[in-house]
């Protein structure tokens, strides 16, 4: 069990940061993908040193068919290359189905097939198992891929969702394929008790914070893997060089970062995928602000007030 948490003796200060950002998919004024926009959007999170990670909430992974998440896939292999991006995991089930390993196993063929790192999405059957059969179930994963990141989702994301108890996690980390996990409470203390196991446990893993609420919360010791980055890598880049080189700045512009994921995770937390086609379009970086037609929408009245954000971090670019 952790020990009682000291926030501020857990701040390490000059670490080197470990960025994925969960690529936006975005969709032209006809409806369809614009899957040169997609394209560029991952050679510039790649080239501005962070990892993109395709087919997450981000990329309307449970929206789009299945030809479209294989599409998406494909385009990031020959836009960037082998073993340079991440890929969601999805398995569609209903509640009350059982675990369908062959229906993981197929997805991970599509991630070894691409070489790309597997971000396994829980599902239905995954959270509806007891601790023991739900651990022996990421051990069956395991055997059928190298490496994979694991992920905890809290419900008010999504209805199959479950943030497991410390003693799953402490058996994710004894799993050796499991390089990480992408933690998604927006609770701090459950993420600062994360941080405690895996340093007493596990240094190497990565505990990939997910709350777009509380960005800094890499000065603890997390790794990310947000959505919000996908409106700034760049700026996420910058913001996290000035961490490793103890430059002050990190602070300045983290809050403007942070000011920009409270607008736009803001409930219905589901539209922030709006907020990101606006703001990717009010930078110049997409031809429309449309999103997918069964993702929940943001007023145009949000565009005024992210073009000031936008106004406030062009200082940093």
């Amino acid at each position: 069990m952790p020990q009682q948490i000291d926030p501020i003796a857990m701040i390490r200060p000059r670490r080197k940061i470990t960025g994925i950002s969960a690529i936006l998919l975005p969709f032209g004024e006809n409806g369809d993908v614009d899957w040169a926009a997609f394209r560029n959007h991952l050679s510039r999170t790649l080239l501005d040193g962070i990892m993109p990670a395709v087919n997450m909430d981000t990329g309307y992974v449970s929206l789009i068919d299945a030809k479209t998440r294989v599409r998406a896939v494909s385009e990031a292999l020959n836009e960037i290359g082998t073993d340079a991006f991440a890929m969601g995991v999805m398995v569609d089930d209903q509640p009350g189905d059982p675990f369908n390993l062959d229906a993981y196993r197929r997805e991970l063929e599509l991630a070894d097939w691409n070489k790309a790192t597997p971000v396994i999405f829980q599902s239905y059957g995954l959270t509806a198992l007891g601790n023991d059969e739900l651990l022996d179930a990421y051990r069956a994963i395991a055997r059928e891929c190298p490496r994979f990141i694991a992920f905890e989702l809290g419900t008010q994301f999504a209805p199959f969702g479950k943030i497991y108890d410390l003693d799953v996690y402490a058996g994710l980390l004894d799993i050796p394929q499991c390089i990480g996990a992408k933690h998604s409470s927006l609770s701090r203390r459950l993420e600062w008790q994360r941080l405690q196991l895996r340093d007493a446990k596990r240094p190497d893993f990565h505990v990939f914070t997910g709350n777009d609420l509380g960005i800094d919360m890499v000065m603890y010791g997390s790794d990310y893997l947000l959505g919000l980055s996908t409106f700034a890598p760049d700026l996420f880049a910058k913001r996290d060089r000035f961490w490793e080189t103890g430059d002050p700045a990190f602070f300045e512009l983290n809050d403007l970062l942070q000011y920009l994921g409270f607008f736009a995770f803001r409930p219905p937390v589901p539209a922030y995928k709006h907020s990101a086609a606006q703001f990717l379009h009010l930078r110049g970086w997409t031809a429309s602000d449309r999103t997918h037609p069964k993702s929940p929408k943001r007023p145009d009245s949000d565009r005024e007030v992210l073009a000031d954000i936008l106004n406030r971090l062009s200082a940093w670019l």
